[in-house]
């Protein structure tokens, strides 16, 4: 049994000015195919489906090579079609050299955008079919912030999306997506579809499934599949921020030849999520940033500390407004993780800078209308410190210290802190600082929430309607309309299965 893996996803953020391009893609270590590629993300998609793949001793998986992340991470824009065109006739090739296969697995996101093509991923499974024939099977695993309708499963059979926001089940789709697509290919399983969109679109920050409404739908879910044997539920929450056609909250349900079954879930999710809408759009207080930054102070000198600050608008990483208002607050002992600012660094790496060394610069700032203006630190480097966190390593990172025990960290590109391990591995010391400042929108709260380290976590965001707040009416969108969706217009929903 012979199954192909191939890998394409980008989170593309399509207001940002600075396109993804084949050079963010190429980089030490990526592209990759062959054992390569089955050994990357060992406890994300990848390393769940191979891990269950290679408990069969009949089956045989081909690496075939694929990029990995950019390394922009999610602080880029729109992928171009030069990259897009250029890895998938890649991957082409190498399918058409290396078959035939009974199945293909595709690690994907959802939310990848390509310039000329309206749904990138339904695309890829579609040239994958046309080169592995119409009696192979391919089974794939989404982010829930895939913009994901029924097109993708018009090419490919099985889909299997992460359930929890932060993601704690990657690697338990990945599982999954390895299970069933063997089990399909032995024709033990019959992928049956139903496919539902819900016309709601909505900010990430508010998707936190660690509480309610949320945790309540992700249940209904999971209570679908203890009920009903071989039954997958998908809920895509959808991402606002790529101006797509497909953009909105999907339903997917996949049974074992049962297309009735998979029609009743379907509708009965669809349904309880247009029910709770708006509970579902009002789930997390958020503050402007002179409020959070005041009220920082505040828990500090109540001794509800160490805070977190979270800065859930930024999209580019180089957003200045949080680290503005920590100036103009005074705040003290506060560590900022991180600010992008890959002029900076790239002048820092050129001229040898290290640490005790004197700093006065511009940073931040400046890439988009919603990153702010650069804002000027004095002080000095307190150390120079390889990545510890991101999707790209491999980079080096300049610790700044200024103020009354402040330190900056600058980073080449947009990082979401997500563990407090990934700062103190920087040599610093969690005693030295009361409040922590990130960028992140829930993903921080598996590291800073979930286990206890900050007993007051605090939402901040510009007070403007930029890219990122959870104000989408600010957004030039052009693919897609907002009225279409609630709470932005007044749509009529009919729950129908596509």
């Amino acid at each position: 049994m012979r199954i192909a893996v191939l890998q394409f996803t980008h989170e593309t953020v399509t207001f940002l000015p600075n396109d993804t391009t084949l050079d963010d893609f190429t980089y030490a270590g990526s592209p990759v195919g062959g054992e390569a590629l089955l050994k990357t993300d060992p406890k994300g998609y990848m390393g769940g489906f191979v891990q269950v793949a290679r408990e069969y001793a009949d089956v045989v998986l081909v690496g075939i090579t694929s990029p990995l992340f950019p390394k922009t991470g999610t602080g880029s824009g729109w992928i171009t079609e030069e990259a897009f065109e250029h890895f998938s006739a890649i991957m082409l090739k190498e399918l058409a050299e290396q078959g035939p296969f009974d199945g293909a697995f595709l690690a994907l996101h959802g939310a990848a955008a390509v310039r000329g093509v309206a749904r990138p991923e339904a695309e890829l499974a579609r040239r994958v079919r046309g080169v592995i024939g119409a009696s192979a099977f391919i089974s794939a695993t989404f982010d829930p912030h895939g913009n994901e309708d029924e097109q993708f499963l018009k090419s490919a059979n099985m889909a299997f999306c992460v359930k929890y926001f932060p993601h704690y089940d990657m690697h338990l789709q990945g599982e999954r997506a390895a299970r069933m697509l063997v089990r399909a290919i032995r024709k033990d399983f019959v992928p049956t579809n139903a496919i539902i969109r819900v016309p709601i679109i909505a900010p990430t920050v508010l998707m936190w499934t660690g509480a309610s409404p949320w945790s309540n739908l992700v249940q209904r879910a999971l209570t679908w599949e203890a009920r009903e044997p071989d039954v997958f539920v998908n809920v895509f929450f959808g991402f606002p921020w790529a101006d797509v056609p497909d953009a909105g909250m999907t339903i997917q349900v996949l049974t074992n030849g049962n297309p009735a079954l998979a029609k009743s879930i379907a509708e009965d999710m669809a349904n309880w999520a247009w029910r709770k809408r708006e509970d579902l759009l009002n789930t997390t207080k958020i503050h402007d940033m002179a409020a959070g930054a005041r009220l920082a102070a505040e828990a500090v000198a109540a001794g509800k500390g160490p805070v977190t600050l979270a800065d859930s608008s930024d999209r580019s990483g180089y957003a200045t407004w949080l680290l503005s208002a920590i100036i103009e607050q005074k705040l003290k002992r506060t560590l900022i993780a991180t600010l992008a600012s890959s002029k900076e660094v790239q002048a820092l790496d050129q001229s040898g800078a290290k640490a005790g060394d004197d700093f006065d610069m511009e940073v931040g700032g400046l890439v988009d209308e919603s990153a702010g203006p650069a804002v000027r630190i004095k002080g000095k480097i307190l150390g120079v410190r390889p990545a510890t966190a991101g999707r790209f390593r491999a980079q080096n990172w300049y610790l700044i210290s200024f103020g009354e025990g402040n330190v900056l960290i600058l980073s080449p590109y947009l990082v979401q802190i997500q563990e407090p391990t990934d700062l103190w591995a920087l040599a610093l010391s969690p005693e030295d600082f009361d409040v922590v400042a990130i960028k992140s929108r829930v993903h921080f709260r598996r590291g800073f929430d979930d286990s206890g380290y900050s007993p007051t976590i605090l939402i901040v965001e510009p007070s403007e309607a930029f890219l990122g707040t959870v104000k989408l009416e600010g957004l030039d969108y052009r693919h897609l309309k907002l009225a279409d969706y609630y709470p932005y217009g007044d749509p009529t929903f009919d729950c129908k299965v596509l």
